[in-house]
């Protein structure tokens, strides 16, 4: 397939191989045009007195404004700072040798605080990587799953997970504090790993994604990637069958924007039919949702893909009957 293009005062700028994305005009399918400053600093003091933090803020997400003013937002735990440096990703970057990156015995306490204060019926806990940790910080949040789920027992929860470096022992300690949905982003394809996740592995995200599935078969799992970091048509093809044959039920998939000067440059703005092709693929290959779109990010509008996916009619469609399975700590 040909690359996408963009037009830009009746010239096309070729999706790989041709200007950097400074040169880029961002197209007006890429913006958002609301802000809602009042909810964006209410909510911003709500988490600052209690010493939270949230993706929206640390990773620069585009649709802060909207979800806040709706009264949604992703709690980050395990603090503000990333022990990993992902080209795409600008949460700040840490090491316990030079910070204190010492865990907040109260964050889980606290964010079920803020959580119940929102009045949420949906919340999204994720975290930063925590590779210093020997657990890589699960037990700290299976805590606070649990605590969110005693203070919010009619509402769901999703939890967005590292890796653990493939531990599964874990991820399974995380799933048995019992979220509702299971997200573990896959990212990009695996041909731009060592420039994207340097510190990842491509095969080792879907065996986490695999074992949540067979572990927990009634929790839902979910996964997202980044299209316009040069990856190819069929590379997004091949990403979704991968994904299907862990046994992911929900896929996400939106376009890259460079958070900051330092994160990798743009390779190509997707136009919105190409994220609509995504859609589709995904959905025939059997997928119960494919979230396809430019500002569309793992977490965004949750509660709406979680309702669409338990619909009556919607739950069995793409699903696996995998046995549950014991987990096992890779070494």
């Amino acid at each position: 397939m040909r690359d996408t293009l963009v037009q830009i005062g009746g010239a096309g700028i070729q999706a790989r191989g041709g200007s950097p994305d400074s040169l880029l005009r961002l197209p007006a399918w890429a913006r958002k045009s609301a802000t809602h400053y009042e909810a964006l600093h209410r909510l911003k003091a709500g988490f600052r007195q209690l010493n939270l933090h949230t993706v929206c803020e640390s990773a620069r997400c585009p649709n802060i404004h909207e979800c806040f003013a709706r009264g949604a937002a992703t709690f980050m735990i395990l603090g503000n700072l990333c022990t990993r440096g992902c080209g795409f990703c600008s949460v700040p970057k840490g090491s316990p040798a030079k910070q204190d990156m010492r865990l907040d015995p109260a964050e889980p306490a606290n964010v079920a605080r803020m959580a119940a204060s929102m009045k949420l019926r949906y919340v999204v806990i994720t975290s930063v990587n925590r590779d210093d940790l020997r657990d890589g910080g699960s037990a700290h949040f299976a805590e606070t799953v649990r605590q969110v789920r005693r203070a919010l027992p009619e509402a769901r929860v999703e939890v967005l997970t590292p890796d653990f470096c493939g531990d599964l022992q874990a991820v399974a300690r995380v799933l048995d504090a019992a979220p509702h949905v299971f997200n573990h982003n896959i990212e990009t394809v695996p041909r731009l790993y060592s420039r994207v996740r340097p510190q990842a592995d491509y095969r080792q995200s879907l065996d986490v994604l695999d074992f949540a599935r067979r572990y927990r078969p009634e929790i839902l799992t979910k996964s997202g990637l980044m299209a316009g970091l040069g990856e190819t048509e069929e590379e997004v093809h091949a990403v979704l069958r991968d994904l299907r044959d862990a046994g992911t039920a929900v896929a996400t998939i939106g376009q890259y924007l460079r958070p900051t000067r330092r994160n990798l440059p743009v390779a190509a703005y997707i136009e919105p039919p190409q994220f609509d092709r995504y859609r589709d693929y995904g959905l025939s290959i059997g997928f119960q949702m494919v979230f396809s779109g430019p500002l569309v990010r793992s977490s965004y509008m949750a509660d709406r893909v979680n309702e669409q996916c338990v619909e009556p009619g919607n739950g069995s469609r793409g699903t696996r009957t995998d046995q549950a399975v014991r987990p096992t700590r890779k070494n």
